[in-house]
Protein backbone atom coordinates (compact mmCIF):
# COMPACT_ATOMS: atom_id res chain seq x y z
CA UNK A 1 0.00 0.00 0.00
CA UNK A 2 2.02 2.61 -1.45
CA UNK A 3 -0.58 5.33 -2.14
CA UNK A 4 -0.88 8.36 0.38
CA UNK A 5 -4.55 8.50 -0.20
CA UNK A 6 -5.18 4.93 0.49
CA UNK A 7 -3.20 4.80 3.05
CA UNK A 8 -5.35 7.88 4.67
CA UNK A 9 -8.11 6.54 3.44
CA UNK A 10 -7.65 3.40 5.63
CA UNK A 11 -7.01 4.88 8.73
CA UNK A 12 -9.35 7.36 8.80
CA UNK A 13 -12.29 5.06 7.39
CA UNK A 14 -10.54 2.37 10.40
CA UNK A 15 -10.92 4.92 12.78
CA UNK A 16 -14.54 6.06 11.69
CA UNK A 17 -15.60 2.18 11.93
CA UNK A 18 -14.47 1.25 15.43
CA UNK A 19 -16.08 4.91 16.59
CA UNK A 20 -19.39 4.10 14.76
CA UNK A 21 -19.28 0.67 16.45
CA UNK A 22 -18.44 1.83 19.57
CA UNK A 23 -21.26 4.43 19.88
CA UNK A 24 -23.46 1.89 18.63
CA UNK A 25 -22.21 -0.34 21.09
CA UNK A 26 -22.90 1.96 24.35
CA UNK A 27 -26.11 3.47 22.35
CA UNK A 28 -27.81 0.39 21.84
CA UNK A 29 -27.35 -0.95 25.94
CA UNK A 30 -28.20 2.21 26.96
CA UNK A 31 -31.45 2.60 24.69
CA UNK A 32 -32.02 -1.54 26.31
CA UNK A 33 -31.68 -0.12 29.48
CA UNK A 34 -33.92 2.61 29.61
CA UNK A 35 -36.73 0.70 27.96
CA UNK A 36 -36.60 -2.22 30.67
CA UNK A 37 -36.24 0.95 33.47
CA UNK A 38 -39.67 2.42 31.56
CA UNK A 39 -41.41 -1.10 31.40
CA UNK A 40 -40.65 -1.97 34.78
CA UNK A 41 -42.32 1.71 35.83
CA UNK A 42 -45.39 1.06 33.68
CA UNK A 43 -45.72 -2.44 35.34
CA UNK A 44 -45.55 -0.44 38.78
CA UNK A 45 -47.95 2.07 37.97
CA UNK A 46 -50.27 -0.36 36.88
CA UNK A 47 -50.22 -2.35 39.91
CA UNK A 48 -50.49 0.47 42.04
CA UNK A 49 -53.58 2.22 40.11
CA UNK A 50 -55.47 -0.94 40.81
CA UNK A 51 -54.20 -1.30 44.32
CA UNK A 52 -55.86 2.22 44.79
CA UNK A 53 -59.11 1.46 42.99
CA UNK A 54 -60.14 -1.22 45.66
CA UNK A 55 -62.19 -3.12 42.97
CA UNK A 56 -61.90 -3.77 39.11
CA UNK A 57 -64.71 -2.46 37.17
CA UNK A 58 -65.89 -4.31 34.27
CA UNK A 59 -65.39 -1.90 31.65
CA UNK A 60 -61.87 -2.29 32.89
CA UNK A 61 -61.95 -5.71 33.28
CA UNK A 62 -62.80 -6.50 29.95
CA UNK A 63 -59.80 -4.08 27.98
CA UNK A 64 -57.56 -6.02 30.29
CA UNK A 65 -59.04 -9.57 29.11
CA UNK A 66 -58.01 -8.41 25.38
CA UNK A 67 -55.49 -10.96 24.01
CA UNK A 68 -53.72 -8.01 22.32
CA UNK A 69 -51.94 -6.93 25.91
CA UNK A 70 -49.44 -7.83 26.72
CA UNK A 71 -50.00 -7.25 30.87
CA UNK A 72 -51.72 -10.02 32.95
CA UNK A 73 -52.81 -9.27 36.01
CA UNK A 74 -53.58 -11.65 38.98
CA UNK A 75 -55.25 -11.22 42.49
CA UNK A 76 -54.95 -13.15 45.29
CA UNK A 77 -57.12 -12.89 48.58
CA UNK A 78 -55.12 -12.42 51.98
CA UNK A 79 -55.34 -16.39 52.05
CA UNK A 80 -53.86 -17.49 49.21
CA UNK A 81 -56.69 -17.77 46.72
CA UNK A 82 -56.92 -16.59 43.50
CA UNK A 83 -59.90 -14.71 43.08
CA UNK A 84 -59.21 -12.86 39.25
CA UNK A 85 -57.20 -13.19 36.44
CA UNK A 86 -57.43 -10.52 33.47
CA UNK A 87 -57.67 -13.37 31.03
CA UNK A 88 -56.72 -17.17 30.64
CA UNK A 89 -53.25 -18.18 30.44
CA UNK A 90 -51.81 -22.07 30.30
CA UNK A 91 -48.20 -20.75 32.44
CA UNK A 92 -48.99 -17.97 34.78
CA UNK A 93 -47.29 -17.08 37.74
CA UNK A 94 -48.71 -19.21 40.94
CA UNK A 95 -47.28 -16.60 43.10
CA UNK A 96 -46.25 -13.12 44.20
CA UNK A 97 -43.37 -11.74 44.93
CA UNK A 98 -43.64 -8.06 46.30
CA UNK A 99 -41.93 -5.93 44.61
CA UNK A 100 -40.18 -6.18 40.85
CA UNK A 101 -38.96 -9.79 40.04
CA UNK A 102 -38.52 -12.64 37.64
CA UNK A 103 -40.59 -15.12 37.57
CA UNK A 104 -40.25 -18.94 35.18
CA UNK A 105 -43.45 -20.65 34.47
CA UNK A 106 -42.13 -23.33 32.45
CA UNK A 107 -40.36 -22.52 30.05
CA UNK A 108 -41.77 -18.84 29.66
CA UNK A 109 -40.22 -16.11 31.88
CA UNK A 110 -42.08 -13.63 33.37
CA UNK A 111 -40.97 -9.89 34.63
CA UNK A 112 -43.71 -8.89 37.85
CA UNK A 113 -44.56 -6.39 40.25
CA UNK A 114 -46.86 -6.98 42.68
CA UNK A 115 -48.24 -4.84 45.98
CA UNK A 116 -50.61 -6.27 48.81
CA UNK A 117 -53.06 -4.51 50.55
CA UNK A 118 -55.05 -5.36 53.80
CA UNK A 119 -57.48 -8.29 51.96
CA UNK A 120 -55.62 -8.95 48.72
CA UNK A 121 -52.22 -9.27 46.96
CA UNK A 122 -52.34 -7.60 43.33
CA UNK A 123 -49.61 -8.83 40.76
CA UNK A 124 -49.14 -7.16 37.28
CA UNK A 125 -47.11 -9.72 35.01
CA UNK A 126 -45.25 -9.16 31.44
CA UNK A 127 -43.62 -12.45 29.60
CA UNK A 128 -39.99 -11.32 29.41
CA UNK A 129 -39.20 -12.51 25.92
CA UNK A 130 -41.95 -9.64 24.86
CA UNK A 131 -40.03 -7.13 27.12
CA UNK A 132 -36.99 -8.00 25.09
CA UNK A 133 -38.22 -7.77 21.73
CA UNK A 134 -39.44 -4.19 22.63
CA UNK A 135 -36.47 -3.11 23.90
CA UNK A 136 -34.08 -4.44 21.57
CA UNK A 137 -36.45 -2.75 18.79
CA UNK A 138 -36.51 0.52 20.56
CA UNK A 139 -32.54 0.49 20.56
CA UNK A 140 -31.97 -0.70 17.40
CA UNK A 141 -34.37 2.34 15.61
CA UNK A 142 -32.22 4.61 17.88
CA UNK A 143 -29.19 3.65 16.19
CA UNK A 144 -30.63 3.57 12.70
CA UNK A 145 -29.14 7.40 12.17
CA UNK A 146 -26.05 6.48 12.62
CA UNK A 147 -25.90 3.40 10.31
CA UNK A 148 -26.70 6.06 8.08
CA UNK A 149 -24.64 8.93 8.73
CA UNK A 150 -21.36 6.14 8.98
CA UNK A 151 -21.30 5.90 5.16
CA UNK A 152 -22.19 9.43 4.38
CA UNK A 153 -19.14 10.29 6.41
CA UNK A 154 -16.95 7.96 4.35
CA UNK A 155 -17.85 9.43 1.40
CA UNK A 156 -16.92 12.59 3.29
CA UNK A 157 -13.55 11.34 4.04
CA UNK A 158 -12.82 10.29 1.11
CA UNK A 159 -13.81 13.51 -0.96
CA UNK A 160 -11.67 15.66 1.62
CA UNK A 161 -9.01 13.37 1.18
CA UNK A 162 -8.69 13.69 -2.62
CA UNK A 163 -9.49 17.88 -2.11
CA UNK A 164 -6.19 17.49 0.42
CA UNK A 165 -4.01 15.79 -1.33
CA UNK A 166 -5.08 18.09 -5.18
CA UNK A 167 -2.16 20.36 -4.46
CA UNK A 168 0.08 17.62 -4.34
CA UNK A 169 -1.36 15.98 -7.89
CA UNK A 170 -0.94 19.14 -9.36
CA UNK A 171 2.73 19.60 -8.03
CA UNK A 172 3.66 16.49 -9.63
CA UNK A 173 1.70 17.23 -12.77
CA UNK A 174 3.63 20.42 -13.07
CA UNK A 175 6.90 18.17 -12.96
CA UNK A 176 5.73 15.67 -15.54
CA UNK A 177 5.02 18.74 -18.08
CA UNK A 178 8.90 19.78 -18.09
CA UNK A 179 11.17 18.87 -20.67
CA UNK A 180 14.98 18.77 -20.05
CA UNK A 181 15.15 22.27 -21.51
CA UNK A 182 12.82 24.32 -18.77
CA UNK A 183 14.27 24.66 -15.51
CA UNK A 184 12.05 27.36 -14.64
CA UNK A 185 10.37 27.09 -10.56
CA UNK A 186 7.74 25.90 -9.50
CA UNK A 187 4.98 28.29 -8.40
CA UNK A 188 4.78 28.39 -4.96
CA UNK A 189 2.33 30.53 -3.94
CA UNK A 190 -0.38 28.93 -1.66
CA UNK A 191 0.96 25.64 -0.83
CA UNK A 192 0.03 23.88 2.46
CA UNK A 193 2.84 24.23 4.96
CA UNK A 194 3.74 20.25 4.56
CA UNK A 195 4.10 20.67 0.73
CA UNK A 196 6.08 23.80 0.77
CA UNK A 197 9.00 22.74 1.86
CA UNK A 198 9.04 19.92 -0.59
CA UNK A 199 8.73 23.01 -3.44
CA UNK A 200 11.32 25.06 -2.41
CA UNK A 201 14.17 22.20 -2.27
CA UNK A 202 12.81 20.95 -5.80
CA UNK A 203 13.22 24.76 -6.74
CA UNK A 204 16.93 24.76 -5.37
CA UNK A 205 17.71 22.18 -6.82
CA UNK A 206 16.27 23.03 -10.15
CA UNK A 207 18.04 26.47 -9.67
CA UNK A 208 21.36 25.03 -9.19
CA UNK A 209 20.68 22.56 -12.03
CA UNK A 210 20.55 25.44 -14.19
CA UNK A 211 23.35 26.74 -13.07
CA UNK A 212 25.46 24.03 -13.69
CA UNK A 213 24.08 23.67 -16.93
CA UNK A 214 24.80 27.39 -18.15
CA UNK A 215 28.39 26.28 -16.36
CA UNK A 216 29.01 23.38 -18.51
CA UNK A 217 27.01 25.30 -21.79
CA UNK A 218 29.98 28.31 -21.05
CA UNK A 219 32.55 25.69 -20.70
CA UNK A 220 32.03 24.22 -24.01
CA UNK A 221 31.94 27.09 -25.71
CA UNK A 222 34.87 28.44 -24.45
CA UNK A 223 36.99 25.04 -25.11
CA UNK A 224 35.42 24.72 -28.65
CA UNK A 225 36.82 28.30 -29.53
CA UNK A 226 40.00 27.93 -27.70
CA UNK A 227 40.67 24.66 -29.46
CA UNK A 228 39.47 26.33 -32.83
CA UNK A 229 42.78 28.32 -32.70
CA UNK A 230 45.76 25.51 -32.13
CA UNK A 231 43.90 23.24 -34.28
CA UNK A 232 43.63 25.52 -37.36
CA UNK A 233 47.20 26.40 -36.80
CA UNK A 234 48.40 22.71 -36.79
CA UNK A 235 46.72 22.68 -40.19
CA UNK A 236 48.32 25.08 -41.50
CA UNK A 237 52.03 24.10 -39.78
CA UNK A 238 51.67 20.83 -41.82
CA UNK A 239 50.46 22.62 -44.61
CA UNK A 240 54.27 24.51 -44.38
CA UNK A 241 55.78 20.86 -43.74
CA UNK A 242 54.36 19.64 -46.91
CA UNK A 243 55.23 22.31 -48.92
CA UNK A 244 58.64 22.85 -47.47
CA UNK A 245 60.98 23.24 -50.45
CA UNK A 246 64.30 21.73 -48.66
CA UNK A 247 65.59 20.02 -45.51
CA UNK A 248 65.70 23.01 -43.49
CA UNK A 249 62.60 24.22 -44.43
CA UNK A 250 60.85 21.20 -43.36
CA UNK A 251 62.69 20.65 -40.28
CA UNK A 252 61.59 24.65 -39.24
CA UNK A 253 58.21 23.25 -40.06
CA UNK A 254 58.28 20.20 -38.28
CA UNK A 255 59.53 22.10 -35.17
CA UNK A 256 56.65 24.33 -35.18
CA UNK A 257 54.53 21.59 -35.69
CA UNK A 258 55.64 19.71 -32.96
CA UNK A 259 55.65 23.06 -30.72
CA UNK A 260 51.84 22.98 -31.86
CA UNK A 261 51.06 19.83 -30.91
CA UNK A 262 52.48 20.07 -27.49
CA UNK A 263 50.79 23.88 -26.78
CA UNK A 264 47.19 21.73 -28.05
CA UNK A 265 48.17 18.93 -25.96
CA UNK A 266 48.68 20.90 -23.18
CA UNK A 267 45.56 23.05 -23.95
CA UNK A 268 43.50 19.31 -23.54
CA UNK A 269 45.22 18.01 -20.46
CA UNK A 270 43.96 21.54 -18.82
CA UNK A 271 40.86 21.25 -19.81
CA UNK A 272 40.10 17.43 -19.19
CA UNK A 273 41.91 18.74 -15.24
CA UNK A 274 39.13 21.23 -15.30
CA UNK A 275 36.58 19.22 -15.94
CA UNK A 276 37.60 16.65 -13.34
CA UNK A 277 37.28 18.86 -10.90
CA UNK A 278 34.26 20.62 -11.70
CA UNK A 279 31.76 21.23 -8.73
CA UNK A 280 29.36 17.71 -9.02
CA UNK A 281 31.90 15.90 -11.21
CA UNK A 282 32.62 12.40 -10.09
CA UNK A 283 35.95 12.55 -8.28
CA UNK A 284 38.36 10.00 -6.43
CA UNK A 285 37.78 9.72 -2.57
CA UNK A 286 39.70 11.82 -0.78
CA UNK A 287 42.98 10.32 1.07
CA UNK A 288 45.90 10.90 3.55
CA UNK A 289 48.67 12.61 1.33
CA UNK A 290 51.45 14.81 1.90
CA UNK A 291 51.79 18.18 0.30
CA UNK A 292 55.18 18.48 0.71
CA UNK A 293 55.98 14.90 -1.85
CA UNK A 294 53.29 16.85 -3.95
CA UNK A 295 54.96 19.72 -4.45
CA UNK A 296 58.30 17.95 -4.92
CA UNK A 297 56.77 16.14 -8.16
CA UNK A 298 55.09 19.30 -9.01
CA UNK A 299 58.75 20.79 -9.43
CA UNK A 300 60.42 17.89 -11.09
CA UNK A 301 57.79 17.76 -13.73
CA UNK A 302 58.63 21.85 -14.57
CA UNK A 303 62.35 21.53 -13.94
CA UNK A 304 62.84 21.18 -17.82
CA UNK A 305 60.71 24.47 -18.84
CA UNK A 306 62.85 26.10 -15.68
CA UNK A 307 66.00 25.21 -17.45
CA UNK A 308 64.92 26.17 -21.04
CA UNK A 309 64.38 29.48 -19.31
CA UNK A 310 67.54 29.53 -16.98
CA UNK A 311 64.90 29.67 -13.58
CA UNK A 312 65.78 28.83 -10.66
CA UNK A 313 63.30 26.66 -8.90
CA UNK A 314 63.07 26.94 -5.06
CA UNK A 315 61.46 24.48 -2.38
CA UNK A 316 61.18 25.18 1.03
CA UNK A 317 59.01 22.82 2.60
CA UNK A 318 58.19 20.51 6.38
CA UNK A 319 58.08 16.99 6.00
CA UNK A 320 55.74 15.62 6.18
CA UNK A 321 52.81 18.07 5.68
CA UNK A 322 49.71 15.74 6.07
CA UNK A 323 46.66 16.52 4.01
CA UNK A 324 43.15 14.94 3.09
CA UNK A 325 42.91 14.91 -0.63
CA UNK A 326 42.71 14.04 -4.20
CA UNK A 327 46.65 13.60 -5.13
CA UNK A 328 46.32 13.97 -8.49
CA UNK A 329 44.44 16.97 -8.45
CA UNK A 330 46.52 18.71 -6.02
CA UNK A 331 49.41 17.87 -8.16
CA UNK A 332 47.90 19.63 -10.84
CA UNK A 333 47.59 23.16 -8.82
CA UNK A 334 50.62 23.03 -7.86
CA UNK A 335 52.30 22.52 -11.11
CA UNK A 336 49.85 25.08 -12.76
CA UNK A 337 51.11 27.52 -10.15
CA UNK A 338 55.27 26.79 -10.95
CA UNK A 339 54.20 26.39 -14.35
CA UNK A 340 52.43 30.11 -14.59
CA UNK A 341 55.67 31.56 -12.04
CA UNK A 342 57.87 30.16 -14.69
CA UNK A 343 56.60 30.89 -17.45
CA UNK A 344 55.35 34.79 -16.49
CA UNK A 345 58.70 35.79 -14.64
CA UNK A 346 61.87 37.12 -17.05
CA UNK A 347 63.99 34.83 -17.63
CA UNK A 348 67.12 33.56 -15.47
CA UNK A 349 64.58 34.52 -12.54
CA UNK A 350 63.63 32.72 -9.47
CA UNK A 351 60.63 30.90 -8.72
CA UNK A 352 60.23 29.54 -5.14
CA UNK A 353 57.99 27.59 -3.30
CA UNK A 354 57.20 27.25 0.38
CA UNK A 355 54.90 24.04 1.79
CA UNK A 356 54.17 23.86 5.39
CA UNK A 357 51.29 23.83 8.19
CA UNK A 358 49.82 26.54 9.78
CA UNK A 359 47.34 26.90 12.73
CA UNK A 360 44.00 26.72 10.09
CA UNK A 361 46.42 24.02 8.09
CA UNK A 362 48.24 23.17 5.43
CA UNK A 363 49.67 26.10 3.59
CA UNK A 364 51.27 26.59 0.07
CA UNK A 365 52.87 29.84 -1.26
CA UNK A 366 54.46 30.33 -4.28
CA UNK A 367 56.47 33.18 -5.45
CA UNK A 368 58.03 34.52 -8.43
CA UNK A 369 60.16 37.51 -9.42
CA UNK A 370 57.78 38.44 -12.76
CA UNK A 371 55.81 42.07 -13.24
CA UNK A 372 52.84 40.52 -10.79
CA UNK A 373 49.37 41.02 -11.13
CA UNK A 374 47.30 44.66 -10.88
CA UNK A 375 44.90 43.94 -7.32
CA UNK A 376 42.08 45.34 -9.89
CA UNK A 377 42.83 42.58 -12.31
CA UNK A 378 43.39 39.67 -9.25
CA UNK A 379 39.92 38.71 -9.16
CA UNK A 380 39.35 38.44 -12.72
CA UNK A 381 42.34 36.14 -13.52
CA UNK A 382 40.82 33.20 -12.49
CA UNK A 383 38.06 33.62 -15.44
CA UNK A 384 38.06 30.70 -17.82
CA UNK A 385 40.22 31.58 -20.71
CA UNK A 386 41.19 34.90 -19.35
CA UNK A 387 44.82 36.19 -20.53
CA UNK A 388 46.45 39.66 -19.31
CA UNK A 389 47.95 39.75 -22.73
CA UNK A 390 46.55 37.89 -24.84
CA UNK A 391 48.89 38.82 -28.79
CA UNK A 392 52.11 37.84 -25.60
CA UNK A 393 50.87 35.06 -23.62
CA UNK A 394 51.61 31.33 -24.59
CA UNK A 395 49.35 29.91 -21.68
CA UNK A 396 46.01 28.54 -22.14
CA UNK A 397 44.20 30.94 -19.62
CA UNK A 398 42.96 28.09 -17.60
CA UNK A 399 46.14 27.90 -14.84
CA UNK A 400 44.53 30.22 -12.23
CA UNK A 401 40.58 28.81 -12.53
CA UNK A 402 41.72 25.31 -12.16
CA UNK A 403 43.91 26.22 -9.07
CA UNK A 404 40.72 27.64 -7.94
CA UNK A 405 38.35 24.93 -9.00
CA UNK A 406 40.66 22.23 -7.55
CA UNK A 407 40.77 24.25 -4.01
CA UNK A 408 37.15 24.82 -3.70
CA UNK A 409 36.86 20.87 -4.04
CA UNK A 410 39.40 20.65 -0.96
CA UNK A 411 37.75 23.39 0.90
CA UNK A 412 41.07 26.11 0.37
CA UNK A 413 41.16 29.21 -0.72
CA UNK A 414 43.54 30.71 -2.78
CA UNK A 415 44.50 34.73 -2.35
CA UNK A 416 46.83 36.85 -4.54
CA UNK A 417 49.03 38.99 -3.36
CA UNK A 418 52.49 41.33 -3.58
CA UNK A 419 56.14 38.81 -3.44
CA UNK A 420 58.56 39.99 -1.58
CA UNK A 421 60.50 38.76 -4.99
CA UNK A 422 58.42 41.93 -6.70
CA UNK A 423 56.63 39.49 -8.76
CA UNK A 424 53.27 37.84 -7.33
CA UNK A 425 52.82 35.86 -4.56
CA UNK A 426 49.82 33.21 -4.43
CA UNK A 427 48.64 31.25 -1.29
CA UNK A 428 46.44 28.44 -0.91
CA UNK A 429 45.52 27.63 2.58
CA UNK A 430 43.59 23.93 3.52
CA UNK A 431 42.13 23.11 5.96
CA UNK A 432 42.45 20.44 8.79
CA UNK A 433 39.20 18.65 7.43
CA UNK A 434 38.02 18.75 3.66
CA UNK A 435 34.20 19.42 3.11
CA UNK A 436 32.27 16.22 2.49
Amino acid sequence: MKSIRVRLLVLLLGMLAVAALAMAGVTYRNVLAQTEALMDYQLRQMALSLRDQGEIAPDQASALADKDLDFVVQIWSADGRAIYASREHEQLPASALLGLADVTVGLKAWRTFSVATGRRVIQVAQPRQIRQQLAADAALHSIQPLLVVAPALALLMWWLAALSLRPLQQVAQAVRERDTQSLAPLPGDGLPDELAPLVHALNGLLQRLGQALDVQRAFVADAAHELRSPLTALKLQLELLQRAPDAAAREAAARALGDGITRAAWLVEQLLALARNEPGAPGLPFAAVDLAEIARRALADTVAQALARGSDLELQADSPVPLQGDAASLLVLVRNLVDNAVRHAPPGARVQVQVGTAAQGAELVVDDAGEGIPPAERERVFDRFYRRNPAASEGSGLGLAIVRTVATRHGATVALSDSPLGGLRVTVRFPHRPPA
